[in-house]
């Protein structure tokens, strides 16, 4: 034991998971990543073009937008290296620092995509419940301070995990479940006492997670009864449609990451790929069909989108 334990001058290295038993079919499931990625990135970039190009989508919403796009793109490049290295290239050694800044990355945009759906829940409430004041309520000033504050919170949250880690001994195999660094999967190296790890983890968890989720569920119940309010069938439906788009981004966020909790705690006795597969899905699922759903429901993004699309024919 005193031989594999590891100090602060004498850092770890550690070892990340890739698919048990599906070693031979390798190319494809790089083909399925590069499909994945490349719909993630590219879906997003074009996102961010045309709300910069159109200036009828210069609001409020389609700034929460853009933000939830950089969020996006900021989440796939945090778990491309090491993704694609693991899963496509046989590469499962990752340093400690290297993990360190994974890690941090990871749960920056993880943190910053829950903040950034609570202010889209926001801006709803306030155009739905209050449509005559939205004008003056979502100023240009405003947004920027509530997009400055998601930023501020999340990196606050995170900052302190890898000096919190970096402090412990580690002695064991140091074997990730992951093809990328998460802090619940790091913490269970260390033989040292991660009592404060624990702690810190469970409180960032629920200060932002916790509370993020029910004040958007908050939003949606002061959103639905003054919907019920309104008379006629179709003057219920309008303002409903406006919130699906955030509601599905809501869901494809907030499911994949209750399923790999789920997954972890009562899937014990699963085979391992399944556990792999279900850690895929949280990364890669939010930032790939973001875009898709946004690009096929909003109608000017829409609408940009098939120009640029013909245009490109000629």
């Amino acid at each position: 034991m005193g031989a594999n334990r590891h100090n602060s001058s004498e850092l770890p290295t550690f070892t990340l998971t890739g698919l048990p038993g599906l070693e031979t079919s390798q190319h494809w499931v790089f083909l399925l990543l590069a499909a994945l990625y490349t719909v993630s990135i590219v879906g997003n970039a074009l996102i961010l073009f045309i709300i910069k190009e159109e200036q009828s989508l210069h609001q409020p919403m389609y700034y929460f937008l853009s933000l939830l796009s950089v969020n996006d793109l900021g989440m796939s490049f945090s778990t491309l290296p090491t993704v694609l290295a693991a899963f496509c290239f046989h590469l499962r050694k990752i340093t400690f620092d290297s993990c360190m800044a994974q890690m941090f990355f990871i749960h920056l945009f993880s943190f910053m995509e829950s903040g950034i759906l609570l202010v889209m829940s926001f801006d709803r409430y306030v155009a739905i419940c209050n449509p005559l004041r939205y004008a003056t309520v979502l100023t240009d000033a405003r947004v920027v301070h509530m997009g400055l504050s998601v930023i501020i919170r999340s990196f606050c949250m995170v900052f302190p995990l890898p000096f919190l880690l970096k402090r412990l001994p580690f002695c064991r195999t140091n074997v990730l479940s992951h093809a990328y660094c998460l802090h619940p999967d790091l913490i269970r190296l260390p033989c040292g006492d991660i009592t404060i790890n624990n702690i810190f983890g469970l409180f960032i968890v629920i200060s932002t997670f916790g509370m993020d989720s029910v004040l958007i569920l908050l939003s949606y119940m002061f959103i639905l009864r003054s919907v019920l309010a309104i008379a006629s069938w179709e003057g219920r439906v309008k303002p409903l449609n406006t919130c699906v788009l955030h509601m599905c981004a809501v869901l494809i966020f907030y499911v994949p990451m209750v399923g790999v909790s789920m997954a972890a705690r009562y899937g014990k006795h699963a085979p391992a790929h399944v556990h792999t597969l279900m850690s895929l899905i949280y990364p890669f699922v939010p930032p790939m069909l973001n875009p898709v759903i946004y690009s096929i429901k909003t109608k000017e993004i829409h609408q940009k989108l098939s120009r640029m699309l013909v245009g490109s024919k000629f």
